[in-house]
């Protein structure tokens, strides 16, 4: 398993934009798909975006589509989430996950972040 550290995450105007890191442990990084989750309160987790281990395959959810971004850089072990047009709705916990590949399905992400707190103020 990869242990990962979220980071970048604050209180933003609608509009505005922010970009999220999260950084894994070990040399592995890149035999992993990589995935960002968020939880609003009293929801579960749900998906956000996804990565393949090189990069060429992204995955997004239609409600973020257009407006986030994500990435990899193999060389830093860091995943990225760049948000742009935030939303008040875009308020939650977001987490970064590993899978083995990518995919749309918690249950395929097997190591988890502590999450970092997004808020979007109207």
């Amino acid at each position: 398993q990869v242990q990962l550290v979220e980071s970048g995450g604050g209180l933003v105007q609608a509009g505005g934009s922010l970009r999220l890191s999260c950084a894994a442990s070990g040399r592995t990084f890149s035999s992993y798909a990589m995935g960002w989750f968020h939880r609003t309160p009293g929801k579960e987790r749900e998906f956000v975006a996804a990565i393949s281990r090189g990069g060429s395959t992204t995955y997004y959810a239609d409600s973020v589509k257009g407006r986030f971004t994500i990435s990899r850089d193999n060389a830093k072990n860091t995943v990225y989430l760049q948000m742009n047009s935030l939303k008040p709705e875009d308020t939650a916990v977001y987490y970064c996950a590993s899978s083995r590949y990518p995919s749309r399905a918690i249950n395929d992400f097997d190591s988890w972040g502590q999450g970092t707190q997004v808020t979007v103020s109207s």
